[in-house]
């Protein structure tokens, strides 16, 4: 009996310190981006530093790509289906991102703004 007591204080008390922990950690933001052909919307994506988030893909086109490469991320959009990256920027500043696969005769110019406040 003493050893069911015990056990059921530990597991609780084991319960109540990872709650308190899960609710330290900053929640991630989401961030719905639609990929049209040759243009993000929206095509300027102002985030924290340190704040993660959760960029959420979507086209009706075809399928196209996302490109971050001064923090080192990218995913495939693809038609129907919600394509989901995760990250937490890590530095502060102005940043460019580009659809790096070829979706058509203005692919070239298809980029974003990726701003990142401190």
């Amino acid at each position: 009996m003493r050893r069911r007591r015990f056990l059921a204080l530990a597991g609780a008390g084991a319960a109540a310190a990872l709650g308190a922990a899960a609710s330290a950690w900053p929640q991630e933001r989401v961030v719905r981006v639609t990929a049209r052909r040759f243009t993000y919307s929206p095509s300027v994506l102002t985030l924290k530093k340190g704040e993660p988030v959760v960029l959420e893909f979507i086209t009706a086109d075809i399928a196209m790509g996302f490109n971050a490469p001064d923090f080192n991320v990218r995913a495939d959009i693809l038609p129907g289906k919600i394509s989901r990256l995760r990250f937490t920027p890590d530095k502060a500043g102005t940043f460019t991102f580009v659809c790096d696969l070829f979706c058509g005769d203005g692919h070239e110019s298809m980029s974003g703004t990726l701003k990142v406040l401190a």
